[in-house]
């Protein structure tokens, strides 16, 4: 009986500690508020990162995000293997962590994992996107074509350097390949 009390409790802390560390943003991130989660959805580029293990060796990287049945966001991220010369994908989900008008988003691949997903910065045309993981060892710069505007770039270079992101390591993504996975959806 005290074992099970004990793995239950063992259980209860990790499923907390889980919940929330896919929730939190770094010190000084806000996710953007008054979110347009129909704007958002489509075909986006990954125009820099950091260096993630889930992402080594990719170039040509794109996410695609659509609605769910159940209101969920469903995730497509793909991108091409440069040491194995083929393209990855990998599908998985997102929820709001608070309501759908702030771009406060846990994402999984691998359930019951989740991981945050923040966008901390879009433009009003919905083009161009920072997003910000659960600390400074994650960032992504996002954008619906493969490149972006140096102004842009620099805004939002500048906004990471204020939350505290080391923005010297990003990686620049190529985009020389059309993906496979790619829909004509905006």
């Amino acid at each position: 009986m005290r074992n099970k009390i004990i793995l239950l409790t063992t259980a209860g802390i990790i499923a907390t500690s889980l919940f929330m560390s896919c929730s939190s943003i770094p010190k000084n991130a806000k996710p953007v508020t008054g979110f347009q989660p129909k704007r958002y959805l489509g075909n986006w580029y990954e125009i820099a990162r950091f260096d993630y293990r889930f992402e080594k060796n990719l170039s040509n990287v794109m996410a695609q995000y659509s609605f769910l049945d159940n209101g969920d966001i469903k995730v497509l991220n793909s991108g091409f293997d440069t040491k194995k010369k083929k393209w990855k994908s990998s599908t998985g989900s997102a929820k709001f962590t608070k309501s759908s008008d702030v771009a406060a988003l846990k994402v999984s691949f691998f359930k019951p994992f989740y991981a945050g997903y923040n966008v901390i910065a879009i433009d009003d045309n919905y083009q161009y996107a920072l997003v910000a993981g659960r600390n400074l060892n994650y960032l992504w710069l996002l954008s619906r074509e493969k490149t972006i505007p140096e102004k842009v770039k620099q805004q939002f270079l500048g906004l990471a350097k204020e939350i505290g992101y080391d923005v010297s390591q990003l990686i620049w993504v190529e985009h020389d390949m059309v993906s496979p996975y790619a829909s004509n959806s905006k």
